[in-house]
């Protein structure tokens, strides 16, 4: 064989392999720490699924949960774990993200108060001070439930706690906190011997949302294959949780113990019901509606068709 014909070879062996690992595996950064909101993945790594698929699948906690939509636009990782609204926001400002997929179709976030406390209403947040962890897409949420009420967002004070939504409550630092997961401060509360009531941000004004959602650059949808075989073991990971919630419990922390506490099993059940049940489907109306919500809050600057915020690989 001579030496020409060795290299062609050679270098067909290597170009191959890079393309079958690149069409064979995937990179996922999570929107935060694990938590059940992951469950899905994790029972789809645990039973198989993706193997199945003939997909290698790897997770990754970010260091700074604003990295991962970031690095999805920087085509530093294939997906992200993101969050619908922070999405339409994002392609106001240009990056080059599209939606997916959706992991939870439901929103999460919800004004919260202690329910022996002095707010009984959302109008009783008049003169009031409400804790907040990430200013953006919280203030538009406040200021449309008040609206609901008859109130301004100058009716009330913000407070920035950072992360420290249910002990800034607990300590009356704060009358209210906004941005709270309903599938976790409400169960953080509970276990802390504090009964919670929340305001659910959908009852209030502002249309419903996708909390969850995969994220990638417009870019890898020109081969999209991985990620439709990446959504289809996801998909059967919801379905496996759905119908084993107890059996999932124990898949999800088996390598895990410093998940098996009392939040996060409380957590896990709650959060069962609000997973997609079809996460490649996309509901392009809702897209275009809140999409629609945002511009008249002010959030972005033009609402666009569903088809530049998301796709449907089913």
């Amino acid at each position: 064989m001579n030496f020409k014909l060795k290299y062609i070879i050679i270098l067909f062996y290597f170009v191959f392999c890079s393309s079958s690992k690149a069409n064979n595996e995937i990179t996922v950064m999570l929107d935060w720490f694990i938590n059940p909101d992951h469950a899905p993945l994790y029972i789809a790594l645990e039973k198989g699924y993706f193997d199945d698929e003939n997909i290698k699948v790897n997770l990754i906690v970010p260091a700074d949960p604003n990295d991962p939509p970031k690095l999805a636009a920087a085509k530093k990782i294939d997906l992200a774990i993101s969050y619908q609204p922070q999405l339409h926001m994002q392609v106001d400002q240009g990056l080059p993200l599209i939606r997916v997929g959706t992991l939870v179709a439901t929103p999460l976030n919800c004004l919260l108060v202690l329910k022996d406390g002095n707010i009984k209403n959302i109008s009783d947040l008049k003169g009031k001070k409400v804790g907040y962890s990430v200013g953006g897409f919280e203030d538009t949420l406040l200021k449309t439930m008040l609206r609901s009420q008859g109130l301004h967002l100058s009716d009330v004070e913000l407070i920035n706690v950072n992360f420290s939504l249910s002990p800034a409550l607990i300590s009356k630092k704060v009358d209210a906190v906004i941005g709270a997961f309903r599938n976790f401060e409400l169960n953080q509360l509970d276990l802390l011997n504090k009964t919670g009531k929340a305001f659910f941000v959908e009852e209030h004004g502002v249309p419903p949302y996708d909390e969850l959602i995969f994220v990638t650059h417009k870019d890898n949808l020109n081969d999209n294959n991985k990620i439709q075989r990446f959504l289809r073991a996801t998909e059967k990971g919801i379905h496996y949780l759905i119908n084993h919630p107890n059996e999932s419990w124990s898949l999800f922390i088996k390598d895990r113990p410093e998940l098996n506490d009392k939040l996060n099993r409380k957590a896990w059940f709650d959060t069962i019901p609000r997973f997609a049940l079809r996460p490649a489907a996309m509901n392009q109306k809702r897209y275009e509606r809140f999409a629609k919500y945002l511009q008249e809050e002010k959030s972005i600057n033009k609402a666009l068709n569903w088809q530049r915020y998301g796709v449907e690989l089913e």
